[in-house]
């Protein structure tokens, strides 16, 4: 099972589980905890091989990788805490791990907050992931995350973010820091399943306004999508918005929990 911190909070009985994006960890959040504890129980979560959801070596290369298996290693966390019904708060490739587990299991999902949300691959993300896939073999894969990480994440501002998602990367495996690029294999069709379909569950999206890969589609989905979806665009800030912009984030994110109770 996934390795898991919570922080209870004897007031409530609503839970916010965070999710990390590919690289990450549970420490990401750690500019959210203190305000949202204060009115939520609190779920942190390390995904498959980040943080101290270490698999052993023997059995981690033998696990094979999907969305939909990611997304029930999730349900397994709920499941073991006996959490009915949780809102959800996730970063990057977390966004789309927290729309499967909606599509799968929408009675679980109280509302999503879906943060440098990924909705289409756009033509330079798409190149990115096709010269990734010509030397992830040839490349240490952290020269590979380094460029990945600058090219998505490029201005003086960001330096944080991309820092921060570097130092998280240096402590996964190779050959699973490869299992989670084979991801890319299925993204494509995941995510065009997502911009079609609108799913009855309170959604906000929250962008950074110089988040150039990730934004634009962002943009139409929330256009077509308007019964259920709601977007907020942070100013000055890149991809990796609760780190980039914590208070703004954690302001959008707690009146919009507070308007679905």
């Amino acid at each position: 099972m996934l390795n898991y911190i919570i922080y209870e909070n004897q007031s409530s009985s609503q839970w916010v589980t965070f999710v990390h994006g590919a690289g990450g960890s549970s420490s990401i959040w750690f500019k959210q905890i203190r305000d949202f504890k204060k009115q939520y129980n609190v779920l942190l979560l390390d995904l498959r091989g980040h943080g101290n959801s270490k698999s052993p070596l023997k059995t981690a290369f033998k696990q094979k990788y999907t969305f939909s298996a990611l997304a029930n290693d999730i349900l397994e966390v709920l499941d073991f805490l006996k959490i009915e019904k949780s809102h959800f708060v996730g970063i990057s490739l977390g966004t789309i791990l927290i729309r499967q587990l909606a599509e799968m299991y929408p009675q679980r999902v109280q509302s999503m907050i879906l943060g440098g949300a990924i909705l289409k691959m756009n033509f330079r993300s798409q190149i990115l992931m096709r010269l990734g896939n010509t030397f992830k073999y040839v490349l240490p894969y952290l020269v590979l995350y380094r460029f990945f990480a600058f090219v998505i994440m490029p201005r003086k501002n960001h330096k944080q973010s991309r820092i921060l998602f570097i130092n998280e990367a240096k402590k996964i495996y190779h050959k699973e820091f490869l299992k989670w690029f084979k991801l890319t294999a299925e993204i494509n069709p995941v995510l065009k399943w997502f911009r079609q379909v609108e799913l009855n569950i309170p959604t906000l999206y929250v962008m950074g306004e110089e988040d150039y890969m990730f934004l634009p589609s962002v943009r139409k989905v929330v256009e077509s999508h308007y019964k259920s979806s709601k977007l907020f665009v942070v100013a000055n800030c890149g991809h990796v918005v609760n780190v980039e912009q914590p208070n703004v984030f954690n302001e959008a994110v707690l009146s919009f929990l507070k308007g679905t109770k």
